[in-house]
């Protein structure tokens, strides 16, 4: 009885996947942290809409306007940090300016952000003041954490590029991370401070 020849190409052949490993983790982490502010953002309306007047009266006023130009630096960052994946297709060295750029302009951010915290603590704004101050420490806070994370995360692309070991799957989960950051920040800057004193 002869056996049966199998074909030549039997072999299992790997699928090519839809998105790269790190893509794909960085986007399902992406939409968990998105949920997380959900929530929050969530919890924040609940508690506004029990009071006549927000913010509360006796309550420190938040730097609208500072917070507004941090928040144009920020969305910059984003920009060239978009325009960094446009020049890394061309060379990885052409895209290091602009990784380098788009980390400064971040670490800025977070830089006022945590300056406006310290005039902030300073006029009497704080978790224990008022659900005004436990809001606002909560989620501009977890932000600022998420921000510093993705800064690092951008540090070691361009480190990674400096030394010509980046490739276009990494450089593209870093820039969701930091699209998300970018993403969410005018959302929450719109609801917490409150620039078109929409809130009461």
């Amino acid at each position: 009885m002869n056996k049966p020849v199998a074909p030549e190409n039997s072999a299992r052949t790997r699928r090519t996947p839809i998105l790269p490993n790190a893509v794909m983790g960085m986007l399902i982490f992406v939409v968990v942290e998105v949920m997380t502010f959900a929530g929050f953002i969530s919890a924040f309306s609940i508690a506004k809409a029990q009071y006549d007047v927000w913010p509360p009266p006796n309550q420190p006023r938040l730097p609208v306007g500072m917070t507004a130009f941090n928040t144009v630096a920020l969305i910059a960052s984003g920009v060239l940090l978009y325009w960094a994946g446009k020049k890394f297709a061309e060379s990885q060295k052409s895209a290091q300016l602009w990784i380098l750029l788009s980390v400064l302009l971040g670490s800025l951010f977070v830089l006022f952000q945590g300056y406006e915290w310290v005039q902030l603590l300073g006029e009497g704004l704080t978790m224990q003041s008022s659900q005004y101050g436990s809001f606002f420490y909560m989620i501009v806070g977890v932000h600022a954490l998420h921000a510093i994370a993705a800064i690092a995360i951008l540090g070691v692309l361009y480190l990674r590029g400096l030394k010509g070991t980046l490739t276009a799957d990494v450089l593209w989960a870093g820039q969701i991370f930091w699209y998300f950051v970018v993403g969410i920040w005018p959302v929450l800057y719109l609801l917490v401070y409150d620039p078109f004193g929409l809130g009461g």
